[in-house]
């Protein structure tokens, strides 16, 4: 493809950074990534993959537009209230970018249409907030070898991992399975930065993905806590061997034998309580 003089002005800080360079913006605008959440994480992962020229951005949220989501999810409007946010998602993006092609889809993920969701994309991330989602993502994400981020926010912290094939454990190694005594954003509150800061972060996973640079959060988790401004990484490593979607029971693992556990009951933004690591 041939870089236009616009482009050239566009990504300019991009092209003198020796890990992107005019190839490495070629790549951007040529990839895919989904983003399924268009609230307060996906809100900053969305803006900056679009700024960054990530050629085919897909959102997917069945949700409406509301008051409560304005103090966090930065990418709609008081007049976007009322609208699906996909489509008050595409508006702020098709603004920002010309460059990107915004695929909506207005539904949620279940485990009946997420393999087909997700199947288009080069790499997806998970910005939902409901533990039965992150698992349902994480699960299929598994089990069709698609890299993801994932991220979560609670209060005033929160915390992000990727998982690519073969290289670490994914999110069932860390917790197992959806969490019984969590505290959900809307009994515990959020500090709309902190998901807006963990946003961020898995756009940049993201981009380094599809550029094949730097180091990724995977075997890692990434957390911080915005009261102290303390951040550390923790490692788990590879696949727990016991891991039943990316460990020795991979191969009977099935998303049609876990409908029940994926029931949107609670917010996965939650904390387990008295965890060491908030996911």
């Amino acid at each position: 493809m041939v870089i236009s003089k616009e482009q050239a002005e566009r990504y300019a800080r991009h092209f003198v950074l020796k890990e992107i360079g005019v190839s490495g913006q070629k790549r951007l605008l040529q990839s895919s990534v989904l983003v399924i959440g268009a609230g307060a994480l996906g809100s900053s992962a969305l803006f900056y993959l679009a700024s960054a020229g990530v050629g085919v951005i897909g959102i997917c949220d069945g949700d409406l537009v509301e008051l409560t989501n304005l103090s966090r999810q930065i990418i709609h409007r008081q007049a976007d209230i009322g609208t699906f946010k996909t489509e008050s998602a595409k508006k702020a993006l098709a603004a920002l970018n010309p460059d990107v092609t915004i695929q909506t889809i207005p539904k949620r993920v279940t485990p009946d249409n997420v393999e087909s969701v997700i199947a288009p994309y080069d790499f997806i991330l998970d910005c939902t907030d409901r533990f039965e989602t992150k698992f349902l993502i994480n699960d299929a994400c598994v089990l069709r070898e698609k890299p993801y981020s994932h991220a979560g926010a609670v209060r005033f912290e929160g915390q992000a991992m990727t998982y690519v094939p073969g290289r670490g454990g994914c999110l069932r190694c860390v917790l197992g399975g959806v969490p019984e005594n969590a505290a959900s954003c809307a009994e515990a509150g959020v500090l709309g930065t902190i998901p807006g800061i963990l946003g961020c972060v898995q756009a940049t996973e993201a981009i380094k993905f599809l550029l094949g640079a730097g180091e990724l959060l995977t075997g890692r988790v990434f957390s911080i806590d915005g009261l102290t401004m303390r951040t550390r990484t923790i490692r788990f490593g590879a696949a727990r061997e016991d891991c039943p979607v990316c460990g020795r029971g991979r191969a009977s693992f099935s998303l049609s034998e876990h409908r029940a556990e994926y029931e949107p009951a609670s917010c996965g933004c939650s904390v387990p309580e008295g965890s060491d690591v908030p996911l």
